[in-house]
């Protein structure tokens, strides 16, 4: 397959015919690579299986693996489900277009391939401008998980997606950096208390604030945050969401997280570093300073790629406080990442 890439920063008469294409495509079946803030989106008419799937195929995703909806406006919402709470008009009047997806119980239109087979649908509206206009031209929901490699680091630049997958899908959009470097904090409001399903930069405090009622994060989420797998962290910690069982993010290289006080964190960081090149072998160090976990958002995925671009053996990482609401969510994909190879110092 030839992939068509379209460069564009700026919605301009140029941007605008080739967004057309793009859109034109998608309502055909095909697949569209396209930025979003949180993290770059491949998309398909979310209400089309056979386009679905080939997502699921491009990706090499996982079948039970659901796929988050994207959405231009409020419109499109009601084609994908049959209740809107009084907590979405809440919720999408603060949080939306933003990083927030949200679970609702899902229309009979909407195929079971984009859900996992679940009765429940994602939703979410992006702040991307660029994205936002490819949509509303669709006049579809948009169907789309992260533009990458099932399994490895979501891609938060253009070259990262037209690395993963040019020649496997029919357009990539190459827009410009992701403004927040994660995926979407998701909500299920499926049941009596409002859950935190995949934390984000939009926090459980914030949410709660906005409905004026408790929201809790699941617990199988702050477990895994403490470095513990399902075999770990017992069965009724396993989080909820399917996606999150399995593995995400991962380097090419070896990656251990090391957790303690900054100070020795950094000193461990650097005698193994030593250690190791003293053998022959690359290492790379990820550290984020105290109290800079937006930043850590951002940057995190773009730095697993750069270490593995130079080939390193060996990525060792500095724990964030879960304590920090966003550092739990970057601690979240640190943890996948790592596979659970967390060393306390």
């Amino acid at each position: 397959m030839k992939t068509k890439i379209f460069e564009i920063t700026h919605i301009d008469d140029k941007a605008e015919e080739e967004l057309i294409q793009a859109a034109e495509i998608l309502q055909k079946g095909g697949l569209v690579a396209f930025p979003t803030e949180t993290v770059y989106g491949l998309g398909a008419d979310a209400l089309d299986p056979a386009a679905v799937q080939k997502i699921y195929l491009a990706k090499g995703r996982p079948s039970d693996n659901p796929i988050i909806v994207h959405i231009s406006d409020i419109e499109m919402l009601n084609m994908l489900t049959p209740v809107k709470p009084e907590d979405v008009e809440v919720l999408t009047e603060k949080f939306w277009p933003g990083p927030l997806t949200v679970i609702l119980p899902k229309k009979p239109q909407v195929p079971d391939v984009a859900t996992g087979g679940l009765a429940t649908v994602a939703v979410r509206m992006p702040d991307d401008p660029i994205a936002m206009r490819f949509i509303g031209l669709s006049g579809r929901p948009v169907a789309a998980p992260s533009a990458n490699i099932s399994g490895r680091p979501s891609p938060t630049k253009g070259e990262h997606v037209i690395r993963d997958l040019s020649g496997k899908v029919d357009v990539i959009i190459k827009g410009g950096d992701c403004k927040v470097g994660i995926e979407s904090t998701v909500l299920d409001l499926t049941g009596p208390v409002p859950v935190i399903l995949r934390p984000g930069v939009i926090t459980a405090e914030q949410l709660s604030e906005a409905l004026n009622k408790k929201v809790v994060v699941d617990p199988g989420i702050l477990a895994q945050s403490k470095g513990k797998n399902e075999t770990g962290c017992g069965k009724e910690l396993i989080p909820k969401s399917p996606g999150m069982k399995y593995a995400h993010y991962a380097p090419k290289a070896e990656m251990i997280i090391l957790r303690g006080r900054a100070e020795d964190v950094k000193y461990e960081a650097e005698r193994m570093r030593s250690e190791r090149e003293k053998a022959g072998g690359k290492t790379g160090i990820i550290i984020f300073e105290e109290k800079a976990s937006e930043k850590a958002a951002h940057d995190f995925y773009a730095k697993l790629r750069e270490l593995d671009d130079i080939g390193v053996e060996l990525i060792i990482a500095g724990a964030l406080s879960d304590e920090d609401p966003v550092g739990l969510a970057v601690m979240n994909r640190m943890i996948k990442a790592a596979g659970f190879k967390v060393i306390d110092v």
